[in-house]
């Protein structure tokens, strides 16, 4: 194998995809995940509320970034997880552990090929991979704001990585997918599946739709009495899951909101026994064993 054959061009479609880390609390960390990114090719830097403030511009992440200072220059600072993977079509956490309600974790070599498939399905598709913090690793929260949970292996008694060398792993299992000739982004840098094919792929919704479902779909739950707001239980953790296993598209996110709507101006004409009854003054119900006082006492 020869250097060409190693040190090949990056795809295009690659520029699609952003490296979200949530929470970083140590910039060097932060300045070796943008030279992991750059080293293979990948420049889409996306920090959440990070725990220093001008971390990108932080001494510590410039000299762990080692040159890959352009990465730092150009990345984004998001105020949560939702805003930094709003325009996201496919959210891919990076955990050590699965989580509660969150998906079943793949393999890394899985998960890069779920991506790719994400990436060729339409040139307007995104995909966020989503790293926790240092400490904690992603929230329960957090990852059932993924549609996928990659995992790296190791070993069952300690097989929690580093932040940048997670960075590290999964940036280089996706160069490697893009190297594989069967990947038909690969085949050319250029290719980046703008061109319309005869059998056009599903547009999925982006995760700002699918959220604004889920707000919707909480909200008229409510109203027609399926979702006592008091006492939620974990419906719509369990809902999430659901609807994270069929990859919604753009045309169902709003066929779904129209049923939403449909719902909620029935359940306001007949609102169910329960919000009635809570909505009936207390001062309305007089006790019938009045105690007397001691002037009406005989």
């Amino acid at each position: 194998m020869t250097p060409e054959t190693l040190h090949r061009p990056t795809p295009h479609a690659l520029a699609r995809v952003a490296f979200v880390l949530v929470e970083p609390c140590h910039p060097g960390n932060v300045g070796a995940a943008a030279r992991a990114m750059r080293v293979m090719g990948l420049g889409d830097l996306v920090l959440v509320a990070p725990g220093v403030p001008d971390a990108l511009a932080d001494p510590q992440a410039l000299a762990f970034a080692s040159g890959a200072t352009e990465i730092l220059a150009n990345a984004r600072v998001c105020p949560s997880l939702e805003a930094a993977i709003a325009d996201a079509s496919l959210v891919v956490g990076v955990s050590a552990d699965p989580r509660e309600f969150g998906p079943p974790p793949l393999a890394p070599e899985v998960a890069a090929q779920r991506v790719f498939a994400e990436l060729a399905a339409d040139p307007g598709h995104r995909v966020a991979l989503v790293f926790g913090t240092e400490r904690v690793g992603l929230s329960v929260e957090q990852v059932q704001r993924c549609q996928l949970l990659c995992s790296i292996p190791g070993d069952p008694n300690f097989h929690s990585l580093n932040l940048a060398q997670a960075v590290q792993i999964i940036a280089y299992v996706l160069r490697r997918c893009a190297q594989d000739p069967s990947n038909a982004l690969a085949l050319d840098p250029q290719t980046d599946a703008s061109e319309p094919s005869a059998s056009p792929s599903p547009r999925f919704a982006s995760q700002v739709a699918i959220e604004g479902l889920f707000e919707h779909l909480e909200r008229a739950l409510v109203v027609i009495g399926f979702l006592d707001p008091a006492h939620p239980k974990k419906l719509m953790p369990r809902l999430r899951r659901l609807f994270s296993r069929t990859r919604l598209e753009a045309e169902e996110v709003d066929l779904l909101r129209g049923v939403c709507k449909m719902a909620e101006q029935a359940g306001r004409a007949n609102p169910p026994a329960w919000t009635r009854q809570a909505a009936e003054p207390a001062a309305r119900s007089v006790p019938t064993n009045r105690r007397t006082t001691g002037s009406e006492s005989t």
